[in-house]
């Protein structure tokens, strides 16, 4: 007979708790290929442009669609750049915290679609306005649902809970912006897609949320 004690079985707790290698590897490439099909629309409309048209002309026929496109990307750009460094400190990662993700990825992915929508819909379309811009808020909300996911299991990473709120303060911050700036663009038609520029304020607006949380500053 082995003198070798059996190892004990995992909790069921140990069994939904994984690395985090592979989640950031998926989120990583995920919000690479999102951030590419955002110029596939710019790409089919060079395509089917009249060579008489020119460039200048093309360029003023799809003003909005590239103006979206800017937008868009520099919107993932930003949501990617806050995702690597709340992940960075990440070490573990729970079914939770995986399915919070997977709702976050959705709609980086579904932002290609809403930024195609922008191009093809007339102005006057305020449906449109609220898909476009409701996408990024949502995407806000979900990032603020990690952070909470993350405040409520220590295990999973290492951060202190002001790291954490800080991060809170931000998405709030941002959550808040893109809701004004929905209800502006849609309300009023005039400024339209220009209420985004309202995301200026979100230093400002995050130094007040921080404060009304208790956050300490940083020195």
């Amino acid at each position: 007979m082995s003198d070798e004690t059996p190892a004990e079985p995992e909790t069921p707790r140990q069994q939904r708790i994984f690395s985090a290698e592979r989640a950031k590897a998926f989120i990583d490439a995920v919000v690479a290929i999102a951030m590419t099909l955002l110029i596939l629309p710019l790409m089919e409309s060079v395509g089917e442009a009249e060579p008489d048209l020119g460039t200048l002309g093309w360029f003023a026929e799809h003003q909005w669609q590239v103006i979206t496109f800017v937008v868009s990307f520099a919107v993932i750009a930003s949501f990617w750049v806050n995702q690597h460094h709340l992940f960075a400190q990440v070490e573990s990662v729970s079914n939770r915290l995986l399915w919070v993700c997977i709702a976050w990825l959705l709609t980086i992915v579904w932002m290609p679609v809403a930024t195609a929508l922008t191009g093809a819909m007339p102005d006057d379309d305020q449906v449109v306005k609220l898909v476009y811009i409701g996408t990024m808020m949502l995407t806000c909300v979900l990032a603020l649902a990690q952070r909470l996911v993350l405040l409520r299991h220590p295990e999973l990473h290492s951060m202190t809970r002001d790291q954490l709120r800080r991060g809170l303060a931000v998405d709030i911050a941002m959550t808040l912006l893109f809701g004004i700036a929905m209800v502006i663009a849609v309300t009023v038609p005039q400024i339209s897609y220009y209420a985004l520029f309202l995301l200026m304020l979100t230093g400002p607006a995050h130094r007040v949320i921080a404060r009304m949380l208790g956050v300490r500053r940083v020195r």
